[in-house]
């Protein structure tokens, strides 16, 4: 059984338990609809990796943009998380919708979170519902991607990481790059998604990680994974001041920039890292690490990133590492 590893002060989110040969796999689709076909090619992809798949009621279906009416997703979802015998829950792609649903989840009791979630973009919304419930996610590749097996690059990283693995991500140097040290875990996700969270119950920075927890070390100091697609300029710089003005920036102990991808130059900013850049230059944040262009996002080379377990990262002038660990 895991447990809450006390890091840097705090304490960090509990790791469900590992997968093994047989544990059962639930793949749902809680927003919008996707091609049957890439639940499948999944599919296939984890039972070669020895798990057991059960694809949920509604996860192929179709309902206007979304994969069914709110309360057939909530039923899938409902269902896979009382299912003791289900150790992750593998979203099929994200989109629009998990919002809907995070009220109704919210009212079931936490030991039901105690499984893996899997998936990123629209799925930060049940990020941020596992983070509230005081477990650990995987923001990691869905179906899709998945479903590629060894041809996606970071498919055997993601599995190991669900068998209980360390995780470790490299990148190059960026000359926006803040460099440093620190240690923490990691919250965040879909830029826009965690905005539009941003005061609700499902806000991790309301939920956990508020400034009295943080000062008191009662939990790991957060450090904040942001990344989005087809957002202009401004919007992103608008959700980018909404969290300083909550006091985010004053809080964290690192900035993780991933990929901000479909989007056009403004006639303020060549570049939404131009502008982020800008954007921390001119609110004084504190001297800790900001790292920029971490391949993780909208991309076709996706790494996984672990929410709420003990992290490190090392940014210096020849490229940046974050190690992750699980508690065990």
């Amino acid at each position: 059984m895991k447990t809450n590893e006390i890091i840097s002060g705090g304490r960090a989110l509990a790791c469900p338990p590992d997968l093994e040969r047989g544990s059962r796999v639930a793949i749902v689709s809680p927003a919008s609809k996707i091609d049957p076909a890439l639940i499948d090619g999944a599919t296939s992809a984890l039972e070669s990796e020895g798990f057991e798949c059960v694809v949920m009621p509604y996860a192929k279906g179709a309902n206007g943009s979304f994969s069914g009416l709110a309360s057939e997703r909530l039923s899938d979802l409902e269902n896979a998380l009382a299912d003791g015998s289900v150790g992750a829950i593998v979203c099929s792609r994200g989109g629009y919708g998990a919002v809907h649903l995070l009220e109704q989840l919210d009212r079931l009791p936490e030991e039901c979170f105690n499984k893996w979630l899997v998936g990123f973009s629209d799925i930060t919304a049940l990020h941020c519902l596992w983070t509230r419930k005081g477990y650990a996610s995987l923001h990691g590749a869905m179906a899709k991607y998945i479903g590629r097996g060894s041809e996606f690059p970071y498919y055997e990283t993601e599995m190991e990481v669900l068998r209980g693995g360390n995780l470790k991500i490299m990148a190059d140097a960026h000359p926006f790059n803040q460099c440093g040290c620190a240690e923490g875990v990691v919250t965040g996700g879909n830029l826009a998604v965690l905005g539009g969270l941003i005061g609700t119950l499902y806000d991790p920075f309301e939920s956990v990680y508020t400034a009295e927890a943080v000062e008191s070390g009662a939990v790991a100091r957060p450090m904040l994974f942001i990344e989005d697609i087809a957002e202009p300029i401004y919007k992103v710089e608008r959700i980018l001041w909404q969290l300083h003005l909550r006091g985010v920036f004053r809080r964290v102990s690192a900035v993780l920039i991933g990929q901000f991808t479909e989007y056009r130059p403004s006639a303020d900013h060549p570049d939404m890292y131009t502008m982020m850049h800008r954007f921390f230059g001119s609110i004084g944040i504190p001297d800790i690490p900001i790292v920029y262009d971490l391949p993780v996002g909208h991309v076709e080379a996706n790494a996984p990133l672990l929410f709420g377990c003990p992290t490190i990262v090392e940014a210096t002038p020849s490229g940046v590492t974050i190690s992750q660990r699980q508690s065990h």
